[in-house]
């Protein structure tokens, strides 16, 4: 395991990102053990900001403390994804309400700079990842709902943990595309609960590919 050089400021915190970032892209795989020696003498810090830095991911739901047997990588059931899916509907789909009825012409035209960005990174899945993610963080943040966008950050990081058996299934990538055109329509048209009815939907259909 490669040394990385941390900055001093905030050392939990930076040892954290490093670890979520890990999380995210499996190679800490959910129900692995997170050795704390290890990774203590691999970034050259003690042991303390390390466990300070899985506190903060206990907290996120990616990291599961066990009594007497330490930190683990969470493992996601399939009630986790139903119930994840289900509140990200709810507070995703009334952001689009939102958006679509105040919404300035410049945010719409923001939102739909990202959704041709998403148009054309079907080929490259993280990619297609990462913008997707934008589209959605934009449009929460053009609902300006400061506690919503913080519960649907906590409920993304969760829904992570589980991407690789959702948007790789075949089709997913062409049908999530597919129902943002759809949520996109809806938003141009400022049409508030076909856009929150377009946005429920899309989570639906993400929920049924993701289990």
């Amino acid at each position: 395991m490669p040394v990385q050089s941390l900055a001093p400021r905030a050392l939990y915190e930076e040892v954290a990102e490093l670890l979520r970032q890990r999380i995210f892209s499996r190679e800490l795989e959910p129900g692995s053990w997170i050795d704390e020696l290890k990774l203590a003498e691999a970034y050259g810090i003690s042991r303390t900001p390390l466990r300070e830095a899985l506190k903060v991911l206990a907290a996120e739901g990616l990291v599961t403390m066990k009594v007497r047997r330490g930190a683990y990588v969470t493992e996601v059931s399939e009630k986790d994804l139903s119930d994840v899916y289900h509140l990200l509907s709810l507070l995703e789909s009334d952001a689009a309400g939102v958006v679509a009825t105040k919404a300035t012409d410049a945010q719409l035209i923001e939102l739909q700079a990202l959704h041709d960005e998403l148009e054309s990174a079907t080929a490259e899945r993280e990619r297609f990842f990462s913008v997707n993610e934008r589209f959605h963080l934009k449009l929460l943040e053009i609902a300006d709902n400061r506690w919503r966008q913080q519960m649907v950050g906590d409920l993304r990081k969760v829904m992570k943990l589980n991407r690789h058996h959702s948007l790789f299934k075949a089709g997913r990538i062409s049908d999530s595309l597919a129902e943002h055109r759809a949520v996109m329509q809806a938003l141009r048209t400022r049409n508030g609960e076909l856009a929150m009815a377009r946005m429920r939907e899309h989570f639906q259909n993400g929920l049924e590919a993701a289990t």
